[in-house]
């Protein structure tokens, strides 16, 4: 059982504050980290795989999950779409002698803190505001007006939960989050 067995590392963000590149950017620098593919009951994207960037489930098959208690935590989104994590997977990681990655909702990462407590460091990147948040949701020219508003409205009431965090870092300045979030991680895993 290696040092690290048995950590989490949660990041948690509203849409569009840029947490996806900063966890692509921090996954490669710690060799002992693994990512938890999240399992969701909504249709993939673009070139999303199952297996790859969430585990892909059916609306029946996910609430299976629930009623059987294999999932750590999870949450209905948006109306008859839901986001979870997987026991399996976690022990899955954890047996590989390495440290679980979360990219996850708020409601979920800070429920997935208060079950692992010291073990897990909770990260929350948050933007430098809700304008800029929308300015680059609308920049990503991926989603319906209605859906960017409903992106919106939920990031207002996710940044206000910030403070939950273990540690919040704000993605105003990329590569001054990038080395702020490095810095957190190398501290969390006692790194050299």
């Amino acid at each position: 059982m290696s040092e690290h067995n048995g950590k989490l590392v949660i990041f948690s963000a509203p849409s569009g504050a840029g947490k996806s590149t900063l966890v692509n950017y921090l996954l490669p620098q710690f060799p002992e980290l693994s990512f938890s593919i999240s399992a969701t009951s909504r249709s993939p994207r673009g070139k999303e795989q199952h297996g790859k960037d969430y585990y892909f489930l059916s609306s029946e098959e996910f609430k299976a999950h629930v009623a059987g208690d294999e999932l750590l935590e999870w949450e209905e989104v948006y109306a008859g779409t839901y986001y979870g994590t997987l026991r399996s997977e976690v022990e899955r990681i954890w047996a590989q002698g390495k440290v679980v990655v979360f990219d996850i909702d708020v409601v979920g990462a800070l429920n997935l803190k208060s079950q692992f407590g010291d073990r897990a460091l909770a990260l929350f990147v948050q933007a430098p505001s809700v304008e800029i948040l929308e300015q680059r949701l609308r920049g990503r020219g991926t989603d319906s007006e209605e859906k960017i508003q409903q992106r919106v409205a939920k990031a207002t009431i996710e940044m206000a939960r910030a403070p939950e965090f273990d540690k919040v870092v704000v993605n105003d300045d990329l590569d001054t989050a990038k080395a702020e979030a490095l810095a957190i991680l190398k501290d969390f895993l006692g790194a050299q």
